[in-house]
């Protein structure tokens, strides 16, 4: 992809694959038939195929020039669409499911999910799920994971907004009390083995974020979406401090690019790239520093 620094190769850690069977389950829980979400959203809805809808996320992919990226099963209970995706495109594809452990059949499913080869990390939501991290449930889902090797662990802390729920006027009730980074350091001690993910920069937590990857170095950020986050910080931090700040404590080879993008007809979030390609050569970033935060540090996690 051309970029500030001339081509580089570029690798996406933060995309939503938002299928078929995961608005069938928003259908569910607003209680209103499928067909009715399209108009309310202004989206398009994906074909009923998770493959077809892959197939769709290639060509948006090759458009933009994207390499590779990870695909996020947004909802508990859609792992088997990534997986389809990452069967039909395992060139393309790194596939991830949502995991909620205090469900009775979690430890069932993450089993035969990383069993099947076509998982390669586990999303846990702290604060939508309301659980702490620290939950011996979580613990039971971390064994199986540290039992299969280059599997990661992505646990997303901060602030938590999800816009197509917004959109549908489904209830979000969710608590913060479970989405402090810092929950997350006795677990990743506990593993070191494991690399652990944190998106957004920590989400309004940053500074926790830094504090843990200062200490754990299995711990990575994930750089996706607009980082509105900001705007909370009492000096108003812009993309090019925060990048500074990370590679000062995290260093380039614990950041991982990402947009997360996830519906079409907008498809891959390009401005995402362009701000961020933008900030990390305003700093002074060289193009061999960028090329492994842009890329190669997702693909050496499952190398």
């Amino acid at each position: 992809m051309q970029t500030p620094w001339g081509d580089l190769p570029v690798s996406d850690a933060h995309v939503h694959f938002f299928s078929h069977h995961f608005f069938t389950l928003l259908a569910e829980q607003k209680k209103a038939p499928l067909s009715s979400l399209e108009p309310l959203l202004g989206w398009e809805m994906p074909p009923e195929d998770p493959a077809a809808l892959a197939a769709n996320w290639v060509r948006e992919l090759d458009r933009h020039g994207v390499q590779r990226a990870a695909l996020i099963a947004s909802l508990p209970g859609d792992a088997a669409s990534v997986i389809a995706a990452v069967q039909e495109f395992p060139d393309r594809f790194y596939g991830y499911m949502m995991v909620n452990p205090l469900a009775p059949d979690a430890a069932t499913h993450v089993e035969r999910a990383l069993a099947g080869g076509s998982i390669h990390g586990l999303c846990f939501f702290p604060a939508m799920h309301c659980y702490s991290i620290q939950d011996e449930r979580v613990r039971v889902l971390l064994d199986l994971a540290a039992a299969k090797p280059r599997t990661i662990i992505f646990v997303h802390c901060g602030v938590l907004s999800v816009g197509v729920r917004k959109k549908l006027g489904l209830p979000s009730p969710y608590d913060m009390r479970f989405s402090n980074p810092i929950d997350l350091h006795a677990v990743a001690l506990r593993y070191p083995q494991v690399r652990f993910v944190i998106p957004h920069f920590g989400a309004g937590y940053f500074r926790e974020a830094l504090m843990l990857c200062d200490l754990c170095p299995n711990v990575y950020l994930d750089t996706s979406s607009s980082n509105s986050w900001t705007r909370y910080e009492e000096a108003h931090l812009d993309l090019r401090t925060v990048f500074r700040r990370a590679l000062d404590v995290a260093g380039h080879h614990r950041l991982l690019f990402g947009t997360d993008s996830s519906f079409f007809p907008r498809g891959w979030h390009a401005a995402i790239f362009e701000a961020q390609a933008k900030a990390l050569y305003e700093i002074g970033v060289t193009g061999e520093i960028a090329r492994q935060i842009l890329s190669d540090n997702l693909q050496r996690m499952f190398s």
